[in-house]
């Protein structure tokens, strides 16, 4: 039977090469969502070595033009989205020809396809086609630990315990551990592995990968005797004592047993950072940074160290220190890219540092390394942001603005950059600009509740209270618990002393939604002066204050405080207030309404 070309192009060519055994190149390996039981959790400090993998153990079977039409067919119903129809054809296809490599292809679907009976099923398949894969195994004993099969996993590990070299022994015994302790019942799991291990009781990892099952299981008694055990064995081993740390009952205990390790054992690099990152848990930052000192002098190129140590000088105040750190390690990353030595947040340091210092120059010319990575770099537009503050702040407004509307996103992104550009027309008090801006911007995003409740805060400093109510109600509609634009509105109504039952209602709603939020609380204060309920406003607003001692808080308490006859405490509270933010104008209208003098 003849195959349509255009059939077959349909199908990747690496896997229609990796299916048979004529070919060399090998199937693509299973997706991230494929490797959930097999993956092994990290211990403290890596083996040093890990043997290679295992081949498939494949047949000799002829590329027919039927098995070839059969798996292109499976592979194009799955693009397709139709599952079942691939699953079945690849798992006939495999009963066929026992090839290993289409029950794993069959697996992956279906996981892929969030079918783990299924997944099960193929997982046993490949597993019995191709007994010496370790691949095959793992994904077999994963599915029997997630079924609670002890028995055959006990079947399976036991052997190749046996057969196993005693170099890998040890590295399946560690394997075995970090497999078997994923199960529910951890006590049953741990049960498990006394047994398979019993055999082996001169191996440190027996009694490391025990340590770490009981850990694991809650029994940290018997972790501590299995640590002391794998320790006595090895002394020297980084393995042992990070274990010994790791199920120690204390802080304390896990940092003596680190700190008498190194104490023997200077040159353990591994230890000495595991010290360090424990000394920083603990906010021993001092001690923390002697250890990293001493890192950096056995590793003076390790970006990691660099940047650690920049962050660590930036918590003790150290300032040169940081900026010397942070910088070695933007230079690393630039020498030498990689996914895991983004230096955007040490740019973002940097910046600040020099913006500290005044340095404008430098503050934005570190922000303009950051570098978007096509979009993937979420804190890209933050630092776009903060270039146009910097700008605004070191240069004029106008070149502030002008970056800003350069700049390039998502609806959502962009409605950040409206937000920030009506702040630095307000800070340069230009705020009709501003106000015409975020209304503009309303009609653009009509349904961005930050937008419209910016929008409604300007308009009610201009006296349109019909906009700013159009504008919260819409808010409310879009966002019902928005606990902010309930209160705005009704602050915004008992300031102005206008339908204060409704005000009430509203804050009410508010302080329903956010109880212990000061500015609710005060507003509730407020409304109760209003309605000449002084001792209770007094109560409220006084609560609020110690909630938070906002300057505006403080003036309506103190208000409240001199009409109610208590000018002694009224005084006090003004003058609190007024040494914070002079400027404040709910302050000066409150001075100035009631002729106070300080």
């Amino acid at each position: 039977m003849k195959i349509s070309s255009s059939i077959v192009t349909l199908l990747p060519l690496v896997l229609i090469c990796g299916i048979f055994s004529g070919c060399t190149t090998v199937a693509p390996p299973a997706p991230e969502t494929a490797t959930i039981t097999v993956a092994p959790e990290p211990m403290p400090v890596a083996p040093e070595e890990t043997p290679a993998p295992s081949k498939e153990d494949l047949p000799n079977v002829a590329l027919t033009d039927e098995i070839l039409f059969k798996v292109v067919s499976a592979e194009i119903a799955f693009q397709r989205g139709d599952f079942p129809a691939a699953y079945a054809t690849t798992m006939a296809v495999a009963q066929q020809t026992r090839d290993p490599r289409l029950p794993k292809r069959a697996m992956e679907m279906a996981l892929i396809a969030k079918q783990p009976l299924q997944a099960f099923v193929a997982a046993r398949m490949w597993h019995e086609y191709s007994p010496n894969s370790e691949e095959a195994t793992q994904y077999y004993l994963g599915f029997m630990v997630i079924n609670n099969n002890f028995d055959e996993v006990t079947s399976i590990v036991s052997k190749r315990l046996e057969e196993a070299t005693p170099k890998e022994r040890g590295l399946i015994i560690l394997q075995t551990q970090r497999l078997v302790m994923r199960a529910n019942n951890k006590e049953a799991a741990f049960g498990v592995l006394e047994n398979l291990y019993k055999p082996y009781p001169d191996y440190i990892e027996t009694h490391l990968a025990l340590a770490q099952a009981a850990f694991a299981s809650s029994n940290s008694v018997r972790a501590m005797v299995e640590a002391h055990a794998a320790q006595k064995i090895d002394p020297t081993s980084q393995l042992a004592v990070m274990t010994l740390a790791q199920v120690s009952p204390s802080p304390e205990s896990a940092l003596k047993a680190l700190e008498n390790f190194l104490n023997d054992n200077p040159k353990s690099l591994e230890v000495r950072r595991a010290y360090a990152g424990m000394l920083i848990e603990q906010k021993q930052f001092n001690l923390a940074r002697t250890q990293f000192l001493l890192l950096q002098a056995a590793q003076p190129q390790d970006p990691a160290l660099m940047y650690t140590m920049g962050v660590l000088s930036l918590q003790l105040n150290d300032i040169a220190a940081a900026e010397k750190n942070l910088a070695a390690f933007v230079q690393a990353a630039d020498n030498a890219p990689n996914e895991q030595r983004d230096p955007t947040t040490a740019l973002l340091y940097l910046s600040q540092i020099a913006d500290d210092r005044k340095d404008g120059v430098a503050a934005l010319d570190w922000l303009s390394k950051v570098q978007s990575y096509d979009g993937k770099n979420a804190a890209y537009l933050n630092a776009q942001l903060r270039r146009a503050v910097l700008i605004s702040k070191y240069q004029n407004v106008e070149q502030a603005l002008d970056f800003l509307h350069e700049l390039k996103g998502t609806p959502e992104e962009m409605v950040q950059v409206v937000q920030l550009e009506a702040e630095l027309l307000r800070n340069a008090k230009r705020d009709k600009e501003a106000l015409a801006l975020l209304e503009k911007s309303t009609e653009t995003y009509p349904n961005n509740p930050d937008l419209l409740y910016d929008y409604a805060m300007l308009a009610e400093k201009f006296d349109q209270v019909g906009d700013m109510e159009k504008a919260l109600r819409h808010v409310i509609a879009i966002n019902p618990e928005n606990q902010h634009a309930y209160n705005a509105l009704g602050y915004s109504l008992a300031d102005r002393n206008l339908r204060l039952p409704e005000a009430r209602s509203l804050i009410e709603k508010a302080l329903s939604l956010a109880p212990d939020d000061a500015f609710i609380i005060d507003s509730m204060g407020w409304l109760e002066y209003r309605e000449k309920n002084y001792d209770t406003s007094v109560k409220l607003l006084q609560r609020a204050y110690k909630l938070r001692p906002d300057t505006e808080i403080g003036a309506h308490l103190g208000e409240v405080l001199w009409t109610s006859g208590d000018q002694e405490n009224a005084k006090a509270i003004f003058k609190e207030a007024l040494q914070k933010d002079p400027a404040n104008s709910v302050l000066k209208d409150a001075l100035e309404r009631l002729k106070i003098s300080l």
